[in-house]
């Protein structure tokens, strides 16, 4: 970023009559931005990064014109950067550290035809792309992601580490994961609409439908040991949990397990770098135990909302008042994985259990369940406790199996992937886009992509690393479709419908997209969107076909499409087909059919008048978030400024055939909702 300013402050760019430069960044500065981030000085440090490197470059060339913001660029400030902001754009200028940005900034350069240039360094090695409307490939044409590269077997991580990163890994993987990301947000799903995430569950793989239901039970049995509401006292006591669990028993567990196997096979377990662990003992705590405590009871507090304790010693006198006492161990019974393999599907073999937790669930009353807040990790903030968290958990297993600790820092550096970055990497790559910005300038771009220059380098290879070659072309997409309808568009494409004067329901938007391209329409969801929602979708139309009927007999005649949404009536169809008429438990499960009775009445009137509606009364009514607030009020200020919504389209033909089509722009006649 300090790079891009420089050179576009010294080649006049935003000087003339209409130029203007916006710049925009989150961060703050940070003391260790000094060594490399040259704009910034001691004196900056705590301010924007974004306002203070404008201020730096004005002062060099007080003629241009720059705008200074402190906002993201994604999904939630579209009502800043709104789409006469984008339109006004001549070109996007990248200078970000992740993929799901540059895949946003990439489609809205798509969506408003807009070049971009794109560049990253990591280490020594640096690219750059240039992306020209039409003319070339696009970023999101390609297969960027932000996952890992070198990947650690789970066996190693989970039962057998011997390196302080696999420490790292699994404090990050499965401690933080569980209990602070997955564990609430799959609680919370639950909570806000049980039956929306049962529907949900079934699209699972076995695995992750074992570990959500265990997640979901483990939080409703949090609060029912707490007698109701968890308050920090509760916090105290989870995390009092977690620790015996994680780092005692489980370790026990483990130890005895492998003795036994001894026992049996007379072989020695413990062998190459499998490490016998040591548990943690509560009556001659180590001050790590201490440490490990005050952080997660914090992460806890956090999760459920509650007010923490920071100061040391009113957690002690916490600590104290509860008297926290450690349990005896006893053998589980419960197998323990001393697979040496990468085979860690958890629960694929658990059916009887996960239907047995979802009978379970299935009469939980969730309404009256405490609210969470899954956390977002955030190496960054100091106060947030995730750092501190992964430290002491870090260390608390690396104490297990007697591995090096682990220093606050480097738990930072591992657990948030940095690779730090060389002033000499970003000075070479910032040069060349310039180059390429200056082509641009020039209007070379009129006369085709082959006079523009993409790069890949490693300043560690020596000069047969510096690579540089012609963008590529854009990128092809098959259709599926026979002439005369188009066979391939690009990313660049897409379908534009105008109903400015007649709006068209849902039906008539999905017998357009029929009748136009021959094909048999699925799904009509907002494109980009990742959820299972829909305006349209076919498999709710066949529900129409659904009936629930009470025979004279007392017999239920269920349409099997039923079974398949409610699986749980299934029980009570049954029992009311082989209990006697004068049976005083049919009337519990006669009440239960005819819930679902009312459920799918319900569905088939919910979905007919979305059917038959206005296609922008259904993106609304389907995509408008149902918390009040501010998530509400800025879709609906995003929503009220566009007289368009950009769908996408499932589809395929009368043999069945899979069909790809570029995204639909909708216009319509706006109206304020």
């Amino acid at each position: 970023g300090c790079e891009y300013l420089k050179g576009l402050a010294l080649m006049g760019a935003g000087t003339g009559k209409d130029g203007k430069i916006w710049v925009t960044d989150m961060d703050r500065i940070e003391v260790s931005n000094l060594s490399r981030q040259f704009l910034f000085r001691q004196n900056d440090v705590g301010h924007p990064k974004s306002v203070r490197g404008a201020l730096v470059v004005e002062r060099w060339n007080p003629n241009v014109n720059i705008e200074a913001l402190e906002k993201k660029v994604g999904t939630d400030s579209e009502d800043h950067f709104d789409d006469k902001f984008w339109e006004s754009l001549s070109l996007c200028w990248n200078a970000l550290d992740n993929v799901e940005a540059r895949k946003y900034t990439d489609a809205r350069c798509l969506f408003f035809s807009k070049a971009l240039l794109e560049s990253g360094t990591l280490g020594t090695k640096c690219n750059h792309e240039v992306i020209l409307p039409f003319r070339t490939s696009s970023y999101n044409d390609g297969e960027e992601s932000d996952d890992n590269e070198n990947q650690i077997a789970m066996c190693t991580l989970r039962s057998f580490p011997y390196l302080p990163k696999h420490c790292i890994e699994f404090a990050k993987q499965a401690y933080f994961s569980d209990y602070f990301e997955f564990g609430p947000e799959v609680y919370e799903s639950f909570r806000q609409d049980s039956l929306a995430f049962f529907e949900q569950l079934d699209t699972m793989e076995p695995g992750d439908q074992s570990r959500s239901l265990r997640m979901i039970k483990a939080f409703i049995d949090l609060q029912e040991e707490a007698g109701g509401a968890i308050d920090f006292d509760g916090c105290v006591r989870i995390a009092f949990n977690r620790m015996i669990k994680d780092f005692r028993t489980s370790i026990i567990d483990l130890c005895h397990s492998a003795d036994e196997m001894e026992k049996s096979s007379g072989n020695k377990f413990w062998t190459g770098t499998k490490r016998r662990p040591r548990p943690v003992d509560w009556t001659n705590p180590i001050p790590l135990l201490m440490e490990y405590l005050y952080s997660t009871s914090n992460m806890y507090a956090s999760v459920w909302q509650v007010q923490g304790v920071r100061d040391r010693d009113q957690f002690q006198a916490v600590l104290d008042k509860l008297k926290l006492e450690q349990p005896q161990w006893k053998p589980s019974g419960e197998k323990v994985d001393l697979s040496e393999g990468d085979d860690n599907e958890e629960g694929a073999d658990g059916g009887e259990d996960d239907e047995k937790l979802k009978g379970e669930l299935y009469k939980i009353d969730s309404s009256k369940l405490q609210p969470a807040q899954p956390a977002e990790f955030e190496k960054d903030d100091d106060l947030n406790f995730h750092i501190d968290f992964l430290t002491t958990a870090t260390n608390m297993r690396s104490w297990n199996y007697d591995i090096k600790p682990s220093a606050r820092h480097t738990v930072k550096v591992t657990a948030g992937r940095i690779i730090p970055a060389l002033a000499t990497t970003t000075a070479m790559v910032c040069g060349l886009v310039d180059i390429e910005f200056c082509k641009l300038v020039l209007g070379l771009q009129s006369q085709g992509s082959d006079k523009f220059l993409n790069s890949n380098i490693n300043l560690a290879a020596g000069s047969g690393n510096f690579t540089t070659f012609a963008p590529d072309p854009p990128v092809p997409i098959s259709t599926g479709l026979e002439s005369p309808q188009p066979k391939s568009f690009t990313s660049w494409d897409k379908i534009e419908i105008s109903c400015k004067a007649n709006e068209l329901s849902v039906e008539q938007l999905a017998q357009y997209v029929s009748r136009t391209f021959g094909v048999s329409v699925d799904r009509i969801f907002l494109h980009g969107d990742t959820e299972d929602k829909a305006i349209f979708n076919e498999m709710d139309k066949s529900k129409l076909d659904w009936a629930i009927d009470f025979a004279e007999d007392g017999k239920v005649i269920v349409s099997d499409g039923v079974f398949t949404q409610w699986p749980q009536v299934r029980m009570a169809v049954q029992m009311l087909g082989r209990l006697p008429p004068t049976s005083g438990q049919r009337a519990i499960f006669k009440s239960q059919v005819e819930k679902v009775k009312v459920a799918l009445d319900q569905t088939k009137e919910s979905f007919m008048k979305k059917f038959t509606g206005k296609v922008s009364d259904a993106y609304h009514q389907v995509y408008r978030p149902l918390e009040e607030g501010e998530k509400q009020d800025y879709f609906d200020s995003v929503f009220e400024a566009r007289d368009y919504v950009t769908f996408g389209i499932d589809c395929h033909t009368q043999s069945k055939e899979d069909i790809t089509l570029p995204p639909i722009k909708y216009i319509f006649p706006h109206t304020k909702k």
